[in-house]
């Protein structure tokens, strides 16, 4: 019989042993392994969290566009001091021109470093066709947004030159719209009612999935649910606020704050060259549509690429503290696994030396109490990865935040589990081994 073999067969015999030792002890085991259990769990929930997390974020950031400054118009803004009348009446002569498309021109030519920007008007609407009415917001939009947003045409085509120039009546519908209005045949071509004008569809954006979080985080709308047409054939043939006087703002009495919106335009997004700029490009903006505005502050500029980093650094710091406690978790299930087989070891002296006397080797020892602590740890693992499985999609589907299970991180969690019950069951089976047969027979 060769080496080889009666090896393999001595740890075949050692593994039976320290199985039925696992099997004779259910509950003991299973207590032992509660550790093990709950820190493996935590750490694939941890994990799905995590990764939820980033990939909510980096969608986020996708969808805000990358290197983009937000400019928002402050709608009823009022800079008033009531402590003298005179300055009152001074504050009152003050009237801001709101954001124009004049801004969004000035911002090109007097600012470097700018790769592109697009002004933004979004009004609500009704789609009408063939007997079906939806509401749905109609965004005045240039080319740039599109490319600020990485948004790109399903089918047809993008605006022209000739389309931005005239203000023609044609729009690009998002893909819920086409589903609902041209669900048996190709819009590109077909005329889609928008309020009380006919719009000409001559192209279709592909889909773009949005989170509920996105949306309440981000304020964005669902963009499959917009009809976007040349900002030019929004402010003709639709609204252009800028034809609203001040006098008219100010005078006018018992209008709602949605009347009060002076602003020529809803959103201006800058999209910078280089990331390092953002903040200085943000900073001279806001001195420049200061001057225009005559000093009012009525906008507000966002870096929301910014924001959301600082978000992701947050959660970085979360995840490591989440990992921390499930280390410290299975720190603890190791800990056990070695104090039970510590016990186990005092409880069979009597075996240990009767194996001894019948001529098992020390390594056979050694072997039999490191299958024990393994098997342990690996049962333990496998009951850990289906509790934590089930706690990531408890946490996904009640607590409304998105979770993802990868393979690595159950193979991480796994293997640690494996790891440390090898490493905290070296001691209990190393004294096992040096037990003497004699005395160990004896044994009380």
């Amino acid at each position: 019989m060769s080496p080889l073999f009666d090896r393999n067969e001595r740890l075949k015999a050692n593994f039976h042993i320290a199985l039925e030792a696992v099997l004779a002890n259910k509950l003991r085991s299973l207590l032992t392994a509660l550790g093990i259990i709950f820190g493996v769990a935590a750490v694939i929930a941890m994990l799905a969290i995590g990764n939820g997390a980033q990939q909510e974020i980096l969608e986020q950031i996708r969808l805000v566009g990358v290197n983009n400054i937000v400019i928002t118009p402050v709608v009823n803004q009022e800079e008033q001091n009531l402590a003298e009348q005179s300055d009152l009446e001074e504050e009152r002569s003050k009237f801001s021109p709101g954001l124009k498309l004049d801004d969004v021109q000035s911002i090109r030519k007097m600012i470097p470093g700018i790769k592109n920007i697009s002004p933004e008007i979004v009004i609500e609407t009704n789609l009408v066709k063939s007997g079906i009415r939806r509401s749905a917001k109609l965004v005045g939009v240039t080319p740039a947004y599109f490319e600020v947003l990485d948004f790109h045409l399903r089918e047809g085509k993008m605006f022209t030159e000739s389309n931005l120039r005239n203000g023609d009546p044609v729009c690009i519908i998002g893909r819920s719209v086409q589903t609902k209005f041209f669900s048996k045949e190709n819009p590109v071509g077909k005329l889609i009612k928008s309020g009380n004008q006919w719009l000409e569809v001559i192209g279709v954006m592909e889909e773009r999935l949005v989170s509920e979080q996105s949306i309440s985080k981000l304020g964005i709308r669902d963009f499959n649910m917009d009809v976007y047409v040349p900002v030019q054939t929004m402010l003709i043939r639709f609204k252009n606020r800028d034809l609203v006087t001040g006098a008219a703002v100010v005078e006018e009495e018992g209008v709602s704050n949605a009347d009060l919106n002076y602003h020529q335009i809803d959103k201006i997004v800058v999209q910078v060259e280089k990331s390092e700029s953002l903040n200085p490009t943000a900073e001279v903006i806001s001195k420049l549509l200061e001057r225009r505005h005559m000093m009012v502050v009525d906008f507000e500029i966002t870096i929301p690429e910014l924001l959301l980093k600082q978000q992701q650094r947050t959660q970085n710091i979360f995840n490591i503290v989440l990992g921390a406690i499930a280390g410290i978790s299975l720190l603890v299930g190791g800990i056990g696994i070695m104090n039970i087989m510590l016990a186990s070891v005092m409880e069979r002296i009597k075996e240990i030396g009767l194996r001894l006397s019948l001529g098992a080797k020390k390594s056979d020892i050694v072997n039999q109490f490191l299958f024990e602590a393994v098997m342990i740890s690996v049962s333990g693992g496998i009951i850990g990865v289906i509790l934590g499985v089930l706690l990531a999609h408890l946490v996904s589907t009640f607590g409304d935040f998105p979770t993802i299970i990868t393979l690595p991180s159950i193979i991480l969690s796994f293997g640690v589990a494996a790891t440390v019950g090898l490493i905290f069951g070296i001691a209990p089976a190393r004294k096992a081994a040096m037990q003497d047969p004699i005395t160990s027979l004896r044994y009380e």
